[in-house]
């Protein structure tokens, strides 16, 4: 596949916390952009809209990011979308989409795992091996992990092993897709002052004093921390970067 002047990035989970801020710095590098979102059509509207203030464009596409059975036709969609922006492939997907989770070991029913193994592991290995034939030789794949893979927090362990799986898988997609020079790597959030599970980093004032405590740089995570991250990692400044997991979190229990 050859690359297009066009410089297109497709980001799961567009249209809120990280996702969101990530399309921004992104549009705010020159690069337009496709994303998805699973059912706040308002919200996605309003980060097209923000994407446009840059002077880039965006468009969103509904997905719900849990379900194969609905890839291929996504995939169709995508290829029209990406005509839309005079595109053909794109260079850069981000697979952020997730939802959380918060239940001990020894609750956690079968129904809450698999729904968990849906979104956070089988979906982004299905969605990823679907658009394979989309993407640009050369261009970058960026899977959101979680801190949460390197120190433990109660009731978190269900979740936290569906990104520690997301971790390998990415040093094996690089693996097998390095010959087509796509370099892939993790990027590893913090706890984050975003909605993600009911907002209570950004909005339960114990709990982010707590996090602000147990953090190096004495503050919690926001969106923009992150979503800048993601469009360095990105960028061509770090096209040596490949395989690896980096945590942007602060320096959170360290």
């Amino acid at each position: 596949m050859t690359q297009s002047n066009i410089k297109v990035a497709l980001v799961t989970g567009g249209s809120r916390g990280i996702g969101r801020s990530t399309l921004l710095s992104l549009a705010n590098r020159g690069f337009d952009s496709i994303f998805t979102y699973h059912s706040n059509f308002k919200e996605a509207e309003k980060v097209v809209s923000l994407v446009r203030e840059t002077g880039q464009k965006a468009i969103a596409l509904q997905l719900d990011t849990s379900n194969v059975s609905t890839f291929d036709s996504f995939v169709q969609t995508l290829d029209r979308a990406l005509k839309e922006l005079g595109a053909t492939h794109f260079d850069y997907l981000v697979n952020n989409a997730g939802t959380s989770h918060h239940n001990s070991f020894e609750k956690t029913t079968e129904e809450e795992l698999d729904k968990l193994y849906d979104v956070h592991f089988k979906g982004v290995f299905f969605l990823t091996q679907k658009l394979l034939p989309l993407i640009n030789d050369g261009g970058r794949i960026v899977n959101i992990s979680s801190g949460l893979t390197r120190f433990a927090v109660p009731e978190s362990g269900a979740y936290a092993s569906m990104k520690g799986a997301i971790e390998v898988l990415t040093r094996y997609m690089a693996k097998e897709l390095g010959p087509r020079g796509i370099a892939v790597n993790t990027v590893a959030p913090g706890a984050i002052a975003t909605d993600f599970s009911g907002g209570i980093v950004r909005d339960n004032p114990d709990v982010n004093k707590h996090i602000a405590e147990m953090t190096a740089l004495s503050r919690v995570g926001q969106p923009d921390d992150v979503g800048q991250a993601i469009a360095s990692l990105l960028s061509d400044e770090n096209r040596w970067v490949n395989a690896q997991r980096i945590e942007v979190s602060g320096g959170m229990s360290i």
